[in-house]
């Protein structure tokens, strides 16, 4: 179990131009994650997409809700329940601006891709189903763009409620790759009432599986996971329940991570992590 990612021949070269200084990297595009988790027999389950083999980024591997900040969701006017956009801001180390974007990106791509809203008609309160027809109609037209996350919640009388998300992390693409994302993790529970939908058109498969089951799954190639997928993974396995998860978001090094490139005597190359990660993985193997 070894949380770095070992790179094809393929790639090396390629990667060595950016870490040589050759090539400059292309800039980063802020992007918001959420696992989406709920309990099980075997600890807490994640919700899980695999991106069709066609996408231009991380195409054929498997990844939890989330995608790019949309010049939308920075709206003010936005229904907001919960920690307030400073509170977020002071959490994620950027502008007020910038955190309620991220925040409104994570509850807006949560839906797209899942059908889970983590919004309600008040701060006590969430949606409790979201698989009619007319909901189904909402998600499309903002998956299109043909409506704005503010509308939508306005017009239904919904509020995001921003106490369901724990910030979980923070990842950033390695400098080789032709697409950047500088990415925030927020953790959630699959709120009572509602269920996931296979209704991405990003993704050709999804599934719920044990944060266990899916490192596993990736350990022995039944599955494929971009290192930041598969650490979180990792983390998420090692609580038993997910209210443990939430509760251990509180006191988390929240510290950037970025992969770096090293190349071995060989000329092979792997991305290198921060030490603790790789120290987890090794004691998940060792059980």
């Amino acid at each position: 179990m070894d949380p770095r990612r070992r790179l094809p021949a393929s790639l090396i070269e390629g990667a060595r131009a950016y870490v040589d200084g050759t090539k400059e990297p292309v800039a980063t595009r802020d992007a918001s994650t959420v696992v989406l988790m709920r309990d099980s027999a075997a600890g807490p389950e994640v919700y899980l997409l695999r991106r069709h083999l066609g996408m231009e980024f991380a195409g054929g591997f498997c990844v939890f809700p989330g995608g790019g900040v949309d010049p939308r969701d920075f709206d003010k006017e936005v229904g907001w329940a919960g920690p307030s956009a400073e509170e977020w801001g002071a959490l994620l180390e950027c502008s007020a601006e910038t955190a309620r974007a991220l925040v409104c990106a994570a509850v807006r791509e949560t839906f797209e891709e899942s059908g889970v809203l983590l919004a309600g008609p008040s701060i006590d309160t969430v949606v409790a189903d979201t698989t009619g027809d007319d909901w189904e109609a909402d998600r499309e037209a903002l998956e299109k763009r043909d409506l704005s996350f503010t509308d939508f919640l306005s017009r239904r009388g919904l509020v995001i409620r921003t106490d369901l998300l724990r910030f979980w992390g923070r990842w950033i693409t390695p400098v080789f790759e032709p697409k950047r994302f500088d990415t925030r993790f927020f953790v959630a529970v699959l709120p009572d009432g509602q269920v996931t939908r296979d209704v991405s058109t990003e993704s050709d498969h999804v599934v719920w599986m044990s944060a266990a089951d899916a490192v596993t799954a990736v350990d022995e190639e039944r599955i494929m996971m971009l290192p930041p997928t598969y650490c979180t993974c990792m983390e998420v396995s090692e609580q038993t329940t997910t209210d443990a998860v939430l509760a251990s978001a509180d006191g988390r090094d929240l510290t950037p991570i970025e992969p770096t490139m090293v190349f071995d005597e060989d000329g092979s190359g792997y991305l290198e992590l921060p030490a603790w990660l790789v120290a987890l993985g090794e004691r998940i193997a060792a059980r």
